[in-house]
């Protein structure tokens, strides 16, 4: 499956939370708006009937009919608003107009006339204009006066805008706050498995030790699976090291004695013409000595067993190498030089000579006749390295990698090699917790074959 069509699991639980907050938080948002609008309703409805109540005040009954005067000030006083016009109107219970706007008792539609004591508060229209209006019913003696109060919806409609615009604003601030929140919790709910991949991520045949960070329980199951796992993996390279080395072995002996008796062979009186054929079949031993030799080297690397946390001094390996190479017969030309400083390191000693020895081989092997080869060794602040240098055709830098797997040589390499020297030298390198890295010559052709491991603590 392509990388982009993967769901991510981040992702998902975002979305499923989300979802129920989008759909519930418009109706919740709707709820408080009616709530809060209607609030502010009543509020400014209770203001119309304050005016009311204060009209009705100024009926007086003490003659035979009604009676209310409103002066000046006191009507001023009645209809000063900021936003609204205000009208009222007071009527007598003949339905005659005592006081206000006449025209007020033609608002559609009608309101019912109110007994003593009640109230009716509705939406009308006055000659295209849209009014809240009050009514009260007031005791008159011979029957119920009736007070109206109303106002246009100027800032009814304002504040009914601040209130949704409140309401749309606190929502759209709630659903990010929630969503970011939502986004931090879930990030950190999925960081122990995050640092769970990184961990696997790290594993390899060299290091099947079981995980024991710390986990939520939820994913201890997946933690206990994969440390099965690991032990069914460690027991099936374990029986595969064992075969490997149990194989090298067995071959390595009769091969041995092979090459021996092609050797005497070669000595004893024989036809001269078989000389072709005895030297062709003994360096064909030879080689396959060599891969005896190397299989067993490889299975030897990855045993786990081994301890690469000895104190040792990377130049007396070098040094070991070099008086085993000069009893050894080089290819013509082949120069083969030492360069070799202090080096204390932590590791396996024959393990790394044997690193050496498959990178020495490596260069003598391909390098070509008239090669001039330098072995080095020293420390620096990274740590301390070991590495050959030739002056052969080298390996172009896109192959390298590809160079450092089994059984994989160059496009240009030479020779009858198995493509084996470098892979163990990098397994080596691993398995010391170091690196192999395959560099250009110091002096521009050819290869330098470096293994640094990782600084010494005092």
């Amino acid at each position: 499956m392509a990388e982009g069509s993967r769901s991510s699991l981040q992702r998902r639980l975002f979305g499923w939370l989300m979802l129920p907050l989008l759909v519930a938080l418009p109706l919740l948002g709707m709820a408080l708006y009616e709530q809060v609008q209607r609030s502010a309703q009543g509020w400014l409805d209770e203001g119309l009937e304050d005016t009311a109540l204060t009209l009705a005040g100024q009926i007086d009954l003490r003659s035979a009919e009604p009676r209310i005067d409103i002066s000046a000030t006191m009507d001023r006083a009645l209809r000063f608003d900021r936003q609204d016009d205000v009208f009222y109107l007071v009527l007598a219970p003949s339905g005659e107009v005592m006081q206000g706007d006449a025209g007020l008792s033609e608002v559609q539609p009608l309101t019912p006339m109110q007994e003593p004591g009640q109230a009716f508060y509705g939406d009308v229209r006055l000659r295209d204009r849209e009014l809240r209006v009050v009514q009260l019913g007031r005791d008159c003696g011979t029957g119920a006066c009736q007070v109206m109060v109303a106002e246009t919806l100027h800032k009814r409609d304002a504040l009914q805008q601040q209130i949704a615009s409140l309401v749309a604003l606190s929502g759209l601030g709630l659903v990010l706050l929630l969503a970011l929140a939502s986004w931090w919790a879930i990030r950190q709910g999925l960081a122990p498995l995050t640092g769970l991949s990184a961990e696997l991520e790290r594993r390899d045949l060299h290091r099947l030790t079981p995980l024991e960070a710390p986990l939520p329980r939820e994913l201890v199951p997946l933690q206990a699976a994969f440390n099965r796992l690991f032990e069914r993996l460690d027991r099936a390279a374990g029986a595969q090291r064992e075969f490997l080395a149990d194989a090298a072995h067995q071959l390595r002996t009769p091969l041995t004695s092979l090459q021996t008796e092609i050797e005497l062979a070669m000595l004893e009186p024989h036809d001269q013409r078989l000389d072709p054929m005895l030297e062709r079949l003994r360096q064909r031993v030879m080689r396959s000595a060599r891969l005896a030799q190397q299989l067993l080297s490889l299975a030897r690397a990855e045993d786990r067993t081994v301890n690469v946390g000895q104190r040792i001094d990377l130049r007396d390996i070098a040094t070991e190498s070099g008086q085993d190479w000069a009893h050894r017969t080089l290819p013509s030309g082949v120069d083969l030089g030492f360069e070799l400083e202090e080096a204390p390191a932590l590791g396996h000693a024959f393990l790394l000579r044997e690193a050496l020895e498959n990178l020495i081989h490596n260069a003598v092997s391909y390098a070509g006749p008239g090669a001039r080869i330098t072995v080095r060794c020293g420390s620096s602040l990274e740590g301390p390295w070991l590495e050959v240098e030739d002056n052969g055709p080298g390996i172009p830098a896109a192959e390298r990698p590809a160079a450092m797997q089994r059984f994989r040589r160059g496009s240009s390499a030479s020779g009858s090699g198995s493509g084996l020297g470098l892979a163990i030298a990098a397994d080596i390198a691993i398995r010391h917790g170091g690196l192999l890295e395959l560099l250009d010559a110091n002096a521009g052709r050819g290869l330098r074959a470096r293994i640094s491991l990782p600084p010494l603590r005092s």
